[in-house]
């Protein structure tokens, strides 16, 4: 099947199989390898996007889903400067990371979640990222990063 979406602010358009997932046409057919495919079972989040605007487990989603929308994967985050998104430069500057398998699905559905409760507390900010694993038990500073990302939001 043909499909056609705009990645990153860039219309791609791919043949490809009608069961190919997203996570892997964004990888294999587009080459953007930031998007991780870490359980295949929508359990870690590591596959994380935005498809129009809402946070999305691209392992749970066909490319053909896709079809006609708007997909922003961790490498579309940053400006076309290259100047890193708050969220990443909070990730950055908070140690949100420790091997980092999790990081582009943490910063996606932290980004997402701001958006829809732009000053959390601690609480919400662990209960809002709850469908995201860090495999390396780094909760604490990825937590600290979302809660800066946040404030730095409001200055």
């Amino acid at each position: 099947m043909q499909v056609t979406m705009t990645v990153n602010g860039q219309t791609v358009s791919r043949d490809v199989e009608p069961r190919t997932l997203l996570v892997h046409f964004l990888r294999d057919h587009v080459g953007l390898t930031g998007t991780n495919v870490g359980c295949d079972t929508s359990s870690c989040g590591a596959c994380t996007v935005h498809v129009n605007g809402e946070s999305v487990k691209s392992c749970t989603m066909l490319a053909v889903q896709a079809d006609g929308q708007e997909v922003t994967t961790i490498e579309g985050l940053a400006s076309a400067e290259g100047e890193l998104h708050p969220m990443q430069k909070a990730f950055q500057e908070n140690h949100g990371l420790q091997c980092g398998f999790c990081t582009p699905g943490m910063v996606m559905a932290a980004t997402s979640f701001l958006k829809e409760n732009p000053h959390p507390t601690e609480a919400e900010v662990r209960l809002g990222l709850e469908g995201n694993l860090c495999r390396c038990t780094g909760y604490h500073n990825i937590v600290k990063s979302v809660l800066a990302a946040a404030a730095s939001a409001g200055e």
